[in-house]
């Protein structure tokens, strides 16, 4: 059995607390009053719509307000609900979260006079436990995700009352619409990753990700957790969690959907940066083929910029990962975002082209190729005809190559009418003046 005398302490202390609140306020209203018996100028009158601050009395509880908002008895139902919600039972909590929620989406004001009352840990508190009633549950988290909208300190309440730990261990036992709001309400904290506010992302990144990968989240609430994972991912010190367990695989994975695609990408290009994330993904079986099929999607530049963007981060000073790309087929798509993609996929796609000429060149060096210059003693001399005849060839073989390439390209993109003036393109421009 609870100790009935803590319980009746720790009621005391709150109504004591409210009291004394409650006191100050009553003592500046009296200040203002005093001060408003002064004779005033007629340009100082107030105006008939002045927001003059007033008390309503209830009890022995009174809340300061202004004229314009008791009119509508919008703070006598807030005093109302912050009373039940610290000392009502489990369905007066229920009705004060609902009416908290509604007076919430009002205005920033009122949501931060809310959490001065103390309406964030007992909203908290709703949201977990060993008895859970879901009902009750979607109200405290719709309730928070509107007091956290607009306010660095609620949200920074939020975490410090414990909510982190409250969240359900198996967010697939939970339906698609409160996985959603859980969603919103977790993207709404990530955002103190980018403050200086403390906060222990690992707690957060499993609970996301495991929304991600279930099969029941709609693409909708998959939108939302990647809007997690990318505020989580622009802090440094999240790198590790992120690529130790199995995120990268999940985003790679959700970076193949259109739908999606975007958020992925940009998630994981914060990741290769880091040399832990660039590592996962180095030895990742997805990689560069998934990145590679998603450079050919010309209706999402953005995606292609992205995809390119890894790419090179990953080719850079790495021959292992070029030439995985080289057998994956990177060039002739390479060449044709070069071609046909947005004016920085171009810049990109081109950088990656020079890496894979360059490269090719320091192989051929003095041991394969025709070499001028460097000949046997005992070896016959060449003639300058038979010099030529071989850049001419050589010339040829790249042309044709070139053709096949845009053929490809050019059919691709639906572009059959300007084959011809592409190929004309090719045809008329020096070999030495294509990036590859």
């Amino acid at each position: 059995m609870p100790n009935t005398s803590t319980t009746s302490t720790t009621s005391n202390w709150y109504l004591t607390c409210i009291k004394l609140r409650f006191f100050t306020k009553v003592r500046r209203f009296l200040q203002l009053k005093a001060a408003s018996k002064k004779p005033l100028k007629p340009s100082d009158q107030p105006r008939e719509n002045s927001d003059t601050l007033i008390v309503i009395e209830e009890g022995e509880k009174g809340i300061m307000g202004k004229e314009s908002d008791i009119k509508d008895n919008g703070w006598m139902v807030l005093q109302k609900s912050v009373k039940k919600l610290h000392f009502g039972s489990s369905e007066e909590k229920e009705v004060a979260a609902k009416e908290i929620k509604k007076l919430a989406k009002e205005d920033l004001k009122r949501r931060k006079l809310m959490a001065e009352l103390g309406v964030i840990p007992p909203l908290v508190a709703m949201i977990g436990g060993s008895e859970v009633v879901v009902r009750r549950q979607r109200l405290a988290v719709q309730a928070l995700v509107e007091l956290s909208s607009g306010s660095f300190t609620n949200k920074a309440l939020m975490v410090e009352a414990g909510i982190l730990s409250r969240l359900p261990p198996k967010p697939d036992n939970l339906d698609g619409n409160t996985r959603q709001e859980f969603a919103e309400l977790i993207l709404s904290i990530s955002s103190l990753a980018n403050t200086q506010f403390n906060m222990d992302s690992s707690r957060i990144i499993p609970f996301v990700v495991s929304i991600l990968d279930s099969s029941n989240s709609s693409v909708e609430t998959k939108s939302t957790c990647l809007g997690t994972l990318y505020n989580l991912s622009s802090v440094l010190e999240n790198a590790a969690i992120l690529a130790n367990n199995g995120t990268v695989t999940t985003l790679l994975r959700l970076s193949s959907l259109k739908e999606v695609s975007e958020k992925a990408l940009a998630t994981l290009g914060n990741l290769v940066v880091t040399l832990m994330g660039k590592k996962a993904m180095e030895e990742n079986p997805m990689v560069p083929e998934s990145l590679i099929e998603i450079m050919t999607w010309e209706e999402k530049p953005k995606c292609q910029e992205l995809s390119v963007y890894i790419l090179m981060i990953l080719a850079h000073q790495s021959s292992i990962q070029r030439e995985k790309m080289a057998k994956s087929g990177i060039v002739p798509v390479l060449l044709e975002v070069a071609l046909l993609g947005s004016s920085l996929a171009q810049k990109r796609a081109l950088k990656l082209l020079q890496w894979f000429k360059d490269e090719r060149q320091s192989k051929m060096g003095p041991h394969s190729g025709p070499q001028v210059g460097r000949m046997a003693i005992d070896s016959p001399p060449v003639s300058p005809r038979a010099v030529d005849e071989s850049k001419k060839l050589m010339k040829k073989i790249v042309k044709q190559s070139l053709h096949k390439n845009m053929e490809t390209i050019t059919s691709r993109a639906n572009g059959a009418s300007d084959c011809s003036r592409l190929k004309s393109l090719v045809v008329s421009s020096s070999s030495k003046s294509l990036p590859y």
